[in-house]
């Protein structure tokens, strides 16, 4: 404990301390942002561009409110650097690397917010770091993550609805994420996952836990509440549209209507929750306030200069960048078309296409698509092929996909794997089955070529494909789909298993010959 003059002295310094190592911060954060300003601006595009991820700009807001809360009791503290918090730092510049090498953008977004974080306990120290961990870890939300989730949510929220109208005597004739009832034809999009619901109810339910409770029990209750509650409600808000619609004669809950809807129950719903959440709230302690200050740590005054660990945190922080350029500088030259591939044995290619079905690959450097037939017997096979990735073009994204949900051609029926021998090699293959609006079905086969490696798996081909661009290899990549008709004779998948198996030599040839050609 400090009192009288030692007291008015450990005071003084402690402001003397603030007044190098707040500005020092500050320029440091500002260094780290500019330096990575490519990874800061693309989240900063999402944030403007998707409803979804708006929130992104009140984020930082927030987190600097919470920690000018606590302003009074942080002046007490002495700026101690912390030099062991340059090791995650390294940790969180290599993970940005690899993200900027698989093209994974999330993660080389969380890898700078981490590398922001990590700035402030290695130049202001532990001690004062654990005073406002919460507020510096609530920046994560600010990244533009949770999409992926979109898939599962949709299908189940498919399932609780089709389950919920056979409930209700509703008959329900269902193909995927497409459903027929007697009133109409109904969809799950990408609007009604409710993801949106989600990623709004975890943000703000985490906030209102760390502003409500005090015990680290009651707080992770109810975060898990707000994970768990918007999810049950969207599949209540689902079922209810399709209810009031079929009830009204599609008058109500139709078009934009149902969105309007859906967000005013959600609102309802997460009023609710915070109303009840509120019932059990903590008042803070008195040592938490904001006006408590604490000067116990006196005796840490002599932590050292802030200077040397600032520049060592620039230093490490800029190596990562410079080595993505030294990767990047000897790129390849663009790719405009794939080899032609090699005479097939027993298949001759057909003039004219099966379907006017073309898989959603988007922004590819070159493409292939070919009608093959043996007899009676036919099969298409489509190739697209990426080099020289980068966020506007890349093999694995959300938005590649065999159909998207707003297609009026052809809609995705079911999907499933299977295992298969392709070129010596047990892989596990994507199948998937497609109907056109013509009720022309479709048996679809997928997977990925990654520098020569085979697999199925967008994980896996993320991996390899950074991978090869750390060891020089390039970042050469494509997907390949092979498809026959649902009622082929023998069966669609025996059909595609034998093309598979007799093209596929044909087709890593054609595809090493374009890699070769750099």
């Amino acid at each position: 404990m400090l009192n009288g003059d030692n007291e008015n002295v450990a005071g003084k310094t402690c402001a003397s301390q603030w007044r190098l190592a707040l500005p020092v911060l500050i320029l440091t954060l500002v260094a780290i942002l500019a330096i990575y300003r490519e990874t800061a601006m693309s989240m900063v595009a999402i944030w403007a561009r998707s409803d979804t991820f708006a929130h992104g700009f009140l984020v930082p807001v927030i987190s600097f409110w919470m920690i000018w809360r606590v302003r009074a009791s942080l002046a007490g503290f002495y700026p101690r650097p912390n030099y062991w918090v340059l090791v995650p730092l390294v940790g969180a510049g290599f993970v940005w690397l690899l993200g900027e090498m698989a093209t994974v953008g999330p993660l080389s977004q969380f890898s700078l917010t981490a590398m922001v974080i990590l700035a402030v306990p290695a130049i202001l120290g532990m001690p004062i770091t654990r005073r406002i961990v919460f507020p510096l870890a609530f920046l994560f939300f600010a990244v533009p993550f949770g999409e992926f989730a979109m898939p599962a949510l949709m299908e189940w929220t498919a399932d609780i609805t089709v389950l919920g109208l056979r409930s209700s005597g509703i008959p329900v004739y269902r193909e995927g994420l497409h459903f027929v009832i007697p009133s109409g034809n109904w969809s799950v999009v990408e609007a009604c996952s409710g993801v949106r619901y989600l990623i709004a109810s975890l943000m703000v339910g985490t906030l209102f836990a760390y502003l409500s409770y005090r015990s680290t029990k009651r707080r992770m209750i109810f975060v898990g509440i707000s994970l768990i509650v918007p999810i049950i409600a969207n599949w209540l808000r689902a079922y209810m549209i399709v209810m009031l619609g079929h009830l009204s004669g599609n008058k109500l809950a139709a078009g934009v209507d149902h969105l309007i809807y859906g967000w005013v129950f959600f609102g309802v719903v997460i009023m609710a929750m915070f109303w009840i959440g509120a019932r059990w709230r903590e008042d803070e302690a008195e040592d938490d306030l904001p006006s408590a200050v604490v000067l116990g740590n006196a005796h840490d005054r002599f932590g050292g200069s802030v200077v040397p660990i600032a520049a060592a945190v620039l230093l490490l922080s800029a190596f990562w960048p410079f080595a993505e350029w030294q990767i990047e500088r000897n790129k390849p030259m663009e790719v405009s078309r794939i080899e032609p591939l090699a005479e097939i044995p027993g298949w001759s290619s057909a003039p004219q296409a099966m379907t006017d079905w073309v898989p959603r690959f988007e922004n590819a450097s070159a493409y292939l698509h070919s009608t093959y037939s043996a007899g009676d017997q036919k099969t298409g096979v489509f190739v697209a092929y990426y080099r020289n990735q980068n966020s506007e073009r890349k093999l694995v994204t959300s938005t590649n996909a065999l159909v998207t949900s707003d297609d009026r051609s052809w809609i995705r029926v079911s999907g499933n794997a299977r295992q298969a021998v392709l070129d010596n090699q047990s892989l596990t293959i994507r199948t998937t089955e497609l109907r056109g609006q013509d009720s022309t079905r479709l048996a679809v086969w997928q997977w990925y070529w990654i520098n020569g490696h085979l697999t199925a798996s967008d994980h896996v081909a993320k991996a390899l494909t950074a991978l090869n661009r750390l060891l020089g290899r390039g970042d050469d990549s494509a997907v390949i789909v092979v498809y026959a008709f649902k009622d082929s004779a023998g069966g669609p998948d025996a059909l595609l298993e034998r093309f598979s198996v007799e093209a596929m030599p044909k087709i890593e040839q054609a595809l090493a010959n374009t890699r070769s050609k750099r």
